[in-house]
């Protein structure tokens, strides 16, 4: 099948507009990530920092112990939920960075049949 000027001009805008609208949910979706990480990290930081602060006011070790416990099963806790949100936050963003291209794959894949 031959194309005309006017064919390859709109298939070639379409595939424009899909890069353009997908380029545009990356960015939305690594700021999005970006800001995540950076929230864990200050948060991250802060409860660290606390109990450091814990740990040298211990008057025994045994409440030391039980310090460095109870950070140690919190900050587990803490990362495996943030992993998780992490996971959805990079699943989404592929599934939505996808849609654009999808159609304009598809409209492609019709015509070169």
């Amino acid at each position: 099948m031959a194309f005309n000027m006017e064919e390859m001009q709109k298939y070639s805008k379409e595939q424009m507009e899909a890069v353009q609208a997908t380029a545009t949910t990356l960015t939305k979706g690594v700021q999005e990530i970006a800001t995540e990480v950076a929230d864990y990290s200050k948060k991250s930081l802060e409860e660290s920092t606390a109990v450091l602060e814990k740990l040298f006011s211990a008057k025994t070790l045994d409440n030391a112990m039980q310090i460095q416990t109870e950070y140690a099963k919190t900050a587990y806790e803490g990362f495996v939920a943030k992993a998780t949100k992490f996971n959805e936050l990079y699943t989404n963003l592929a599934k939505e960075a996808y849609k654009p291209m999808e159609a304009a794959i598809a409209k492609v894949s019709a015509v070169a049949k």
